[in-house]
């Protein structure tokens, strides 16, 4: 048969995988010669033999690669034979400089994890035990290229049998940079609240003893420390509220399996992959009733934040305790970055936690868990960081190096480089000293690792965000402002590789707009160059500022001013009886003569003001908690709907250019209601379909005005599964071609990834 030579170009996440034994392997199996190296792009491949096998090579090589690894392109020509007799893995070519893309951290895998509780095995319940397939990757990178000497575990040498197995190219722990065993590689330590290390046999047992004695142990992981209780113990999960100052935010659990899930949550076919993928994120999951996790870990909460063990130290913690669930929340006080270094979480921790089961490998770069949301069997992003970060966001085309530094909530930056976009993990509110030393920490080190060094840096509009007055010190760059929902916009543009402008509906809490005004329900014809407002709700009065946004009556009270002045006063309903006359009167004071209230036409303050007015929440203990327990009081978003739920009417009024989206008759039939004692979820399902019916009306109008077709949804307001399904449905009724978010949140946690791609169509 007749011999070729093919050489191969493979691109994407293919180094420190486990991806060069894997072709190794290939390669011998088919009795085929030639060599692979490292490139900057990824591998270069050369394979030599009989047509027939190197044709069954190229096409198996994409498909059984390793789990680890994500091939972008693969190129493949043909070249002249020469003289080889094997397969080689070769060095790079000297001075070669190697760029690849680097992979996350992700969850132990089955191999390693049936050795750790094996008997026989020479890592038995080894809390560290990993190979090229598994385990952590960008929080212990301090440099590159990623080999040891530039990880967190160089202080650890391997012993002789770790290391037989880091040089075979037929073992699974080929070049696995974190391989270690009891012999030579890290310890788990148990301390006490000062910092002693606690003399005992056995640290995790120890540790397991005090999470059944009612103890807050803080538990060191991949990307920082996690405050650990037993989630079936309602005094024990309240010590750690009063502790942490969590008044009523939901804690996440950690299950020892899909199974044990779905003993507490409806886990159907795609949520149980989600959570059994090896990103093992955070999965928001409807709770069943009755159940062993009480209320108080989610309050006034249909869903529970659950996922799976990802590190073996979590699963001999599970295992060995034989625990039904852990709550296992951020090693941190509320709002302040998760914890990495021993000593720092001694400092930081030492009121929160009884106990710390502690390690010695370094912790590089604090990431969190990641969370997300499976809807219509489809997982969207609600945070996006460990085990996602630092995979690159696929670009339709090249784009010059831009550095996106995000808002001011639920931060993360975003570097661009040929056609990646490289989102940071999640950085969190910049609204503390420690935060801020977070962002630096994440733009320091993403540049470093990637290697980019910016030409623009973008950055939002509103000159107070920390993010922007660093940016603004920058020197050397171009700087380039961009409105926060034309980042929105574009962030879903990118995503899903469109060109040209589109419709964009943009719906969150807050963003400064170029009037001066707070904006928040926004309908653009934009594309990355521009926009247009093509319409948005009504501005209506904030009254103190930022105490509007934690006192939903505050916009009750404003936009029951707004559309019916001071009669509303007059109204009988449960609301306006247990007002208190002083504190109104001062409100409307305030904003006749416009003291401290800035105008809004944020959609967010919207359903503050709805979920205030039927009585669901007056005062606010996290972000968006009247909107989530809004569209919690309408039950099952898959509850089929009735004659009762008719969508409250909107008003659509031409003004200049643009239309004004008035509530004034949503308010209104919404009051009928109250007045009539229907209950609040009908009221909500009313609320919500009234938006989805006035958007969908709104977009028919746009699509005759500007023949566009295609809309956009994005903005932290999409996080509500029923007005996204709806709406997404809704417009798909009407004709048109509906983008959504899957890979970035739609709320802030992916502005920087729309600023990057603003940034980079005006910034040249």
């Amino acid at each position: 048969m007749m011999e070729v030579r093919r050489q191969i170009e493979v691109s994407g996440i293919v180094q420190g995988v486990g991806f060069r034994p894997y072709v190794y392997r290939l390669a011998t199996g088919r009795h085929l010669s030639g060599t692979i190296r490292n490139t900057a792009a990824g591998v270069t491949i050369e394979i030599q033999g009989p047509a027939e096998s190197v044709q069954d090579f190229v096409e198996h090589l994409p498909a059984e690669a390793p789990p680890l690894a994500r091939i972008t392109s693969v190129a493949v020509h043909d070249v002249p034979c020469n003289g080889d007799q094997e397969f080689c893995i070769v060095h790079s070519h000297e001075g070669e400089e190697v760029r690849t893309l680097i992979s996350p951290d992700v969850a132990i895998c089955s191999d390693c994890l049936r050795e750790m509780f094996d008997p026989a095995d020479r890592r038995y319940r080894y809390p560290f035990i990993n190979c090229t397939n598994c385990g952590p990757r960008f929080t212990i990178i301090r440099d590159i290229p990623y080999d040891r000497p530039s990880t967190s575990m160089a202080m650890f040498p391997m012993c002789p049998a770790c290391l037989a197995e880091y040089e075979n190219p037929l073992d699974r722990r080929f070049h696995a940079q974190p391989n270690a065993c009891w012999k030579c590689g890290p310890r788990v330590e148990l301390w006490d609240k000062s910092g002693k290390r606690i003399e005992c046999r056995d640290p995790i047992a120890e540790a397991v003893s005090g999470l059944h004695a009612g103890l807050v142990v803080a538990v060191k992981g991949l990307g920082g420390f996690h405050l650990a209780v037993d989630a079936t113990n309602r005094a024990a999960v309240a010590l750690l509220r009063q502790r942490k100052r969590r008044v009523e935010k939901p804690f996440a659990v950690m299950v020892p399996d899909a199974q044990a899930a779905a003993e507490i949550c409806e886990v159907d076919v795609a949520a149980r992959t989600v959570l059994e993928s090896i990103q093992r994120p955070i999965v928001l999951l409807p709770k069943k009733t009755p159940n062993v996790i009480p209320d108080h870990v989610a309050p006034f909460n249909r869903y529970l934040g659950i996922f799976l063990p990802y590190t073996p130290l979590h699963y001999l913690l599970l295992a060995e305790g034989g625990f039904k669930a852990l709550v296992m929340t951020s090693g941190n006080l509320s709002e302040e970055p998760i914890a990495i270094d021993n000593r720092e979480a001694i400092h930081r921790l030492s009121g929160l936690a009884d106990y710390f089961l502690v390690h010695n490998r370094d912790i590089l770069l604090r990431s969190d868990d990641s969370v997300v949301r499976v809807a219509g069997g489809i997982t969207r992003q609600l945070r996006r960081s460990r085990g996602f970060v630092p995979v690159p966001v696929f670009l339709k085309d090249e784009q010059p190096s831009v550095l996106a530094v995000g808002g001011e909530l639920k931060n993360t930056i975003c570097l661009t480089k040929g056609k990646h976009a490289f989102l940071s993990q999640h950085v969190g509110d910049l609204e503390n000293v420690e935060s801020f030393s977070f962002f630096h920490e994440a733009i320091e080190h993403l540049q470093r690792i990637l290697e980019i060094r910016p030409e623009i840096v973008a950055y939002d509009l509103h000159p107070d965000y920390f993010s922007t007055k660093w940016a603004l010190q920058q020197t050397g760059v171009r700087l380039v402002g961009v409105q926060h929902h034309h980042a929105h916009i574009a962030s879903c543009m990118a995503e899903n590789h469109l060109e040209g402008r589109v419709i964009g509906f943009a719906l969150d809490g807050t963003g400064y707009g170029t009037d001066g005004n707070i904006w928040g329900g926004e309908v653009l014809i934009t594309g990355y160059e521009d926009f247009v407002r093509a319409a948005h709700f009504e501005n209506v009065p904030l009254p103190g500022g930022a105490a509007a946004i934690r006192e939903p009556w505050r916009m009750a009270v404003s936009y029951l001013a707004y559309h019916f002045g001071r009669e509303f006063l007059r109204l009988s309903i449960p609301f306006v009886r247990r007002l208190d006359r002083s504190k109104v009167e001062l409100l409307l004071r305030m904003m006749e003569q416009g003291v401290n209230s800035p105008l809004t036409s944020s959609c967010g303050r919207l359903f503050d003001a709805v979920a205030a007015l039927i009585g669901i929440r007056q005062q606010v203990n996290y972000e968006a908690q009247a909107a989530i327990e809004l569209e919690m009081a309408m039950g099952s978003p898959e509850r089929a709907s009735s004659r009762e739920d008719a969508p409250y009417p909107m008003k659509l009024v031409p003004e200049d250019d643009r239309w004004i989206i008035s509530t004034q008759p949503l308010f209104a039939a919404l009051l009928d209601d109250l007045g009539r004692n229907v209950p609040a979820g009908t009221i909500s399902r009313r609320f919500h379909n009234g938006l989805v019916e006035g958007f969908v009306e709104l977009a028919t109008l746009l699509r005759k005005k500007t023949s566009l077709n295609r809309v956009c949804l994005s903005g932290g307001t999409f996080h509500n599964v029923y007005l996204s399904q709806r709406l997404e449905a809704g417009l798909a009724e009407a004709g048109f071609e509906v983008f959504t978010q899957k890979e970035v949140p739609s709320g802030d946690g992916g502005l920087s990834l729309g600023q990057a791609l603003v940034a980079a169509a005006n910034g040249i």
